[in-house]
């Protein structure tokens, strides 16, 4: 009897050694918060990404999959700023998690923990994929990535046992100073792009034109979201006329076939710049993401 209760409390101390460090299940919307939660996590996190770097982030499949996913999650960690509205209500809907439910500590939105840029003065579906608190694509300005790993750090922190929480903030830490210092050599290493006249074949690239201090006189889209004709090509190629870019910028994930017809048309290179992790065969994490979007912009400036 003595040997089965001793068998028994070692079991329960076994099992309590488990859960003081559980793994935190994080589902990501986009690969750039994945790449985040995964620095600072480590070990002790399962992060599922549900979206690659050659995906349009705007427009998703609320497919079974993700609800699947979404319903074991104890944390999601979105873009916010409506990047996701077309099928992350869905998903968290159909999950029946209450986690990870709007307003909830198991819901974290990026979108939230930086200044947005293009807030725009008036609301007008009819101006096409025009998104009202501001655009989201923030992850392009690594001052965000900065800005919200402090903020995630500590939502995920919440969410564990004090144990892995000081993990976390350890993982954080670390990395925070390598990114600052990174930074410092992109900065320095992005300064010839400062005042460089450039057109964006969709407007997701205010916050990189901020940081670098690109000047954007165009986009190649007469609509957010909305595909350009070869009449309003020759258009707008008349109308820059005044103020000639030096590149034309897309994202990976985008077609290449209005950018590729604006460069020869212009006689202009493209920069084809990965976007999120995953863009580019080198955008392998965060650090890789600058250093290749760097590398494209600089390569064809040159």
């Amino acid at each position: 009897m003595k040997k089965l209760i001793r068998l028994s409390v070692l079991l329960l101390a076994a099992g309590l050694a488990v859960d003081a460090h559980a793994v935190l299940r994080i589902f990501a919307t986009v690969p750039e918060w994945g790449a985040l939660a995964k620095e600072i996590g480590g070990e002790g996190v399962d992060v599922f990404i549900a979206t690659t770097g050659q995906q349009d982030p705007h427009h998703v499949q609320a497919r079974p999959s993700l609800i699947a996913r979404a319903r074991e999650a104890d944390l999601v960690v979105a873009t916010g700023a409506e990047l996701e509205i077309g099928w992350l209500p869905l998903v968290q809907r159909d999950s029946g998690n209450d986690r990870i439910q709007l307003g909830q500590r198991g819901y974290f939105e990026a979108a939230t923990e930086v200044a947005l840029l293009e807030i725009p003065a008036h609301l007008d579906r009819a101006e096409g994929d025009v998104h009202p608190g501001g655009n989201p694509h923030v992850q392009m300005d690594p001052r965000n990535i900065e800005a919200v790993g402090a903020a995630l750090v500590e939502r995920m922190a919440e969410l564990v046992p004090p144990a892995d929480a000081a993990t976390f903030r350890l993982h954080w830490q670390t990395f925070d100073e390598r990114w600052k210092s990174a930074m410092a050599g992109w900065e320095k290493r992005g300064a010839p792009l400062r005042g460089t006249l450039i057109v964006v074949q969709h407007k997701a690239f205010p916050y990189l034109e901020d940081w670098l201090g690109l000047v954007e006189v165009a986009a190649l889209e007469p609509k957010p979201g909305v595909e350009p004709s070869v009449a309003y090509l020759n258009k707008l190629r008349a109308q820059v006329t005044g103020r000639p870019p030096k590149l034309v910028v897309r994202a990976a994930y985008q077609s290449p076939q209005a950018a590729e017809w604006f460069s020869r048309e212009a006689k202009i290179p493209v920069a084809v710049v990965p976007f999120t992790v995953g863009g580019s065969a080198q955008a392998t994490d965060l650090f890789g993401l600058f250093e290749d979007t760097l590398d494209q912009l600089l390569g064809a400036l040159k």
